[in-house]
């Protein structure tokens, strides 16, 4: 595993804002924070944490291994390792950001003591099974795996809404199409049989409910954590965009029927033997 080489300047003493969580996060921290519940983190540890986005948690996990560790934080998405790298500056040189799909892993990049992930679970998609079981190549025996991901039953009471309205107004097509996308969603009972089918032990899957709060019209069709991954994809089960944009003011005056929004943060976690 190939880390970069401290230069003077990364000695610095990091401020103490990117030792934690951000506060203002209402969604990536949240699960941060109950994927800490479950990750037994020390220092001199190596980590590797995919899909990482700008950073959450593995600026948090570089200040808790400390410079006696090293921390991998691996996103396919080169913009935003950039702004991660930007807001690193020259603090934590043991923290590396690197351009890595999660499906397709260098086989260079190592072994690891633990092996996280905040939100990264839903990208290991089409084969989450598969994807899984070429992660737990890197983990090192006796290491721990630990992942967090929305899981089936998150916002239940707005996708029942959705299916009602589609029914309503024989919308059988997009019905078809917004069924097959819910049935994706991974559950807690499918995280907990592809970790046992991964051979690990230990194995802990718990869920913890979180609200999201929303108002109506406008408010609920641009929320930042319901438009991007969520309500798109309902915009995606239609092939008239017109139409799905008529559909979608429709259950967004009507959001009374369907709040609250309950987000379940599900957490995976085992070692290896």
């Amino acid at each position: 595993m190939i880390m970069p080489t401290p230069s003077p300047s990364s000695s610095k003493t990091p401020p103490a804002w990117l030792c934690e969580f951000p506060k203002k996060d209402p969604w990536s921290r949240p699960f941060a924070e109950s994927l800490l519940t479950h990750l037994d983190l020390q220092e001199g540890l190596t980590i590797l944490d995919v899909n990482c986005g700008d950073g959450i948690p593995a600026f948090y996990l570089a200040h808790r291994v400390g410079s006696a560790g090293q921390v991998l934080a691996i996103d396919v998405s080169e913009g935003q390792l950039i702004r991660a790298r930007a807001v690193q500056g020259p603090y934590f040189p043991w923290l590396e950001f690197r351009r890595e799909d999660v499906k397709q892993l260098s086989e260079h990049l190592g072994r690891f003591d633990r092996i996280t992930g905040n939100l990264s679970f839903m990208f290991f998609r089409p084969d989450r099974e598969m994807a899984l079981h070429q992660l737990l190549s890197f983990l090192k025996p006796g290491g721990q795996l630990v992942l967090t991901f929305p899981s089936l039953g998150t916002f239940d009471s707005l996708w029942q809404r959705v299916d009602q309205e589609m029914l309503a107004r024989g919308l059988t097509a997009e019905r078809g199409n917004f069924a097959e996308y819910v049935a994706e969603r991974p559950s807690a009972k499918d995280a907990r049989r592809w970790l046992k089918s991964g051979g690990l032990e230990r194995i802990e899957v718990t869920e913890y409910p979180l609200e999201v709060k929303t108002g109506a019209g406008n408010e609920f069709l641009y929320h930042p954590l319901l438009r991007g991954g969520f309500l798109d994809d309902v915009y995606e089960c239609f092939a008239e965009q017109h139409l799905a944009e008529s559909f979608m003011q429709r259950i967004a005056a009507d959001t009374t029927s369907f709040v609250p929004l309950i987000a379940q943060r599900c957490v995976m976690s085992g070692w290896a033997l």
